[in-house]
């Protein structure tokens, strides 16, 4: 059975961070229908100005955030005492579990590119250990495809295996594909699948779909991807569903409004990190 379109989403232009100008896609409003995926932010600057401003030490409980940055360069320290650069085609993944502080910083470079989103935890690994792992170049296989080319960033492909989730099975691939040619992605029945248009135009499960726009596929077997008379770049991404309460306020996000609570108390009273370094 082919996948459809179910819900369109097209990103908006705002401010996040020190003053970090980005195209905010996913959000509060969009968490029922694209779990488990919580929020997606997309970067696209030749401007130094839009993004240097980086986003200042601050706490996340009960995620995992995944920046993945394909043009430019990320950053990354926390208060387990990790501090890692990643770029030109590289991911971050921060499991942020029972709470971790970090920054991240955006160095000038000629063009960022990329995205940032938020994956839930499962209640039962809301409060895990946090941690950080990057997955550099050299652990992301590049397929070559008839029309393009398919980066699988995390999970698996046609057997192939790249960075595999801890909590939650994730496929993230980055695909090239180049003007008016298709692929045919086979999925599993039941996961959830997301697509985004980082760059240009592409026609998905038979819709035109505008660049910087997520869409939120029906169950299916299988959905086609195809660009416009332009080449196009499209992430893929697969999970399971949650169907699990979600309270969410500011950079926390857990299961019960009594939990949220919790957490800024523990902010407030400096109780917050179960797992900290000198930062």
């Amino acid at each position: 059975m082919e996948r459809k379109i179910r819900q369109q989403v097209r990103g908006y232009r705002t401010q996040d961070g020190a003053g970090v100008n980005l195209v905010r896609v996913l959000g509060n409003r969009t968490v029922q229908e694209y779990d488990p995926i919580l929020m997606l932010d997309s970067f696209d600057s030749t401007n130094p100005d839009d993004y240097t401003a980086g986003f200042p030490l601050h706490p996340h409980r009960g995620i995992e955030t995944i920046s993945y940055v394909y043009r430019g360069y990320m950053t990354h320290k926390d208060s387990l005492g990790n501090e890692d650069t990643i770029g030109d085609g590289e991911v971050q993944w921060m499991t942020a579990g029972s709470g971790i502080l970090h920054e991240e910083k955006l160095p000038a470079s000629e063009r960022l590119l990329g995205v940032q989103l938020w994956l839930n935890l499962p209640a039962k690994d809301k409060m895990v250990s946090p941690a950080y792992r990057s997955i550099k170049n050299s652990e992301i296989e590049e397929i070559e495809l008839e029309n393009g080319k398919l980066r699988l960033l995390a999970g698996e492909y046609e057997g192939r295996k790249g960075y595999l989730s801890k909590y939650l099975p994730l496929d993230y691939y980055d695909l090239h594909l180049n003007a008016n040619t298709a692929i045919v992605l086979n999925t599993e029945r039941e996961r959830s699948v997301m697509v985004f248009t980082l760059l240009g135009d592409a026609f998905i499960a038979g819709e035109l779909v505008a660049e910087k726009t997520a869409v939120k596929l029906t169950c299916g077997d299988q959905v086609e991807i195809k660009a416009t008379d332009k080449n196009a770049q499209v992430l893929f991404i697969s999970s399971t569903l949650l169907a699990e309460p979600v309270v969410w306020g500011g950079p926390i996000v857990m299961n019960t409004k009594e939990e949220l609570n919790k957490a800024f108390d523990d902010l407030k009273k400096d109780t917050f990190l179960k797992n900290k370094i000198s930062y």
